[in-house]
């Protein structure tokens, strides 16, 4: 059997045209990604996910959603839950961490509830990325804690909680966004921190969960690391920092190919990004052109990627909780109660 493209793609809107169909059909994507842009009812939205998986004719094929509370959320009420940002469960850790990390947990769990009842199996959370003083507004509120441990535990019991209502965690943005002062959706950061303090700090997050099966990089130059290429498409970034010092072994997918952050035609960065390491070529914005450009770019999924796909598949059915939906209403009370001010 082959393997699909070695690429995640978005949509236009919240329904497919007839080109987006037969484009889809013939590139065969890994998965897809979904925004703002694609959501409109519970019933409409749903219905995007199954012509989606239809396109590719594989019913497991992942359909990623960013969806972390606070100000990045795609499924918005009244038809779903607003969620609290991370920055108020770092605040509940700080007073009480086994308070935090419980609310963490039964939020993500809350979260999960809310991708899955629209088909998506894919949460694109936690956010290991550590706040600093000159963390841009991009990432703000998005990270727990200003330092690693709190960090690292928070995301721990996020993604526990996404997995055990059966959907994939993402830990982002690999080897950690913190230092960025610009907006990598606008401008490439440059980030002049040591490699030593970098390893002290910044990667600690990630190196604590790297067992976690996806993980998405971050659009950053380290000039410790190598002063001439982001992360992203950096052969000697992921080799040496996310496959060697943070030993990650799992799913890599790009940042979002059409960020400012990254030089060059849109295939150019695709081939960049999969030659440097990464497994899979995210592009987010649904433009044909873009898509058609990466998409001869990027070929099947290498033996590697096809490995670590399928044993995340293995370790998210590990993972989930066979009580399934049993507790949620009660996960809702809960959550409510340890953090009354969010309301």
């Amino acid at each position: 059997m082959s393997r699909p493209s070695a690429a995640i793609f978005g949509c236009a809107g919240p329904d497919l045209t007839s080109e987006e169909r037969a484009f889809f059909r013939d590139v065969d994507p890994l998965g897809f990604i979904l925004f703002a842009r694609n959501v409109d009812t519970p019933e409409r939205t749903r219905r995007l996910v199954d012509d989606l998986r239809s396109c590719v004719a594989r019913a497991d094929a992942p359909v990623l959603i960013d969806q972390e509370g606070g100000r990045v959320a795609r499924l918005r009420p009244p038809a779903w839950r607003k969620a609290p940002p991370a920055r108020l469960l770092g605040a509940l850790y700080a007073r009480d961490p086994e308070r935090g990390l419980e609310a963490a947990r039964l939020n993500s769990r809350l979260l999960a509830a809310d991708v899955a009842s629209v088909g998506c199996d894919v949460d694109c959370l936690p956010v290991l990325d550590i706040a600093f003083p000159e963390t841009h507004a991009v990432i703000g509120d998005r990270a727990y804690a200003d330092r690693p441990e709190p960090v690292a535990a928070l995301g721990r019991a996020a993604a526990e909680g996404l997995l055990a209502e059966g959907v994939m965690p993402v830990i982002k943005h690999i080897p950690g966004h913190g230092r960025a002062t610009v907006d990598s959706h606008e401008a490439l950061p440059r980030v002049s921190a040591s490699r030593d303090l970098l390893e002290r700090t910044d990667f600690v997050p990630f190196q604590l969960l790297a067992d976690l099966p996806w993980a998405m990089t971050g659009h950053l130059l380290f000039e410790a690391i190598d002063p001439a290429a982001c992360i992203t498409v950096s052969a000697r970034g992921v080799r040496e920092v996310i496959r060697g010092h943070i030993g990650f072994d799992g799913l890599l997918l790009s940042d979002d190919l059409s960020m400012q952050a990254l030089g060059g035609s849109l295939g150019e960065r695709a081939s960049r990004a999969l030659a440097a390491g990464c497994d899979v070529a995210l592009h987010c914005n649904g433009r044909m052109n873009e898509m058609t450009e990466i998409a001869a770019q990027t070929g099947p999924m290498t033996e590697a990627a096809g490995r670590r796909f399928d044993a995340g598949r293995s370790f998210l059915a590990r993972h989930r909780d066979p009580a399934g939906k049993a507790g949620l209403a009660d996960a809702g009370r809960r959550l409510q109660a340890l953090l009354p001010e969010w309301g």
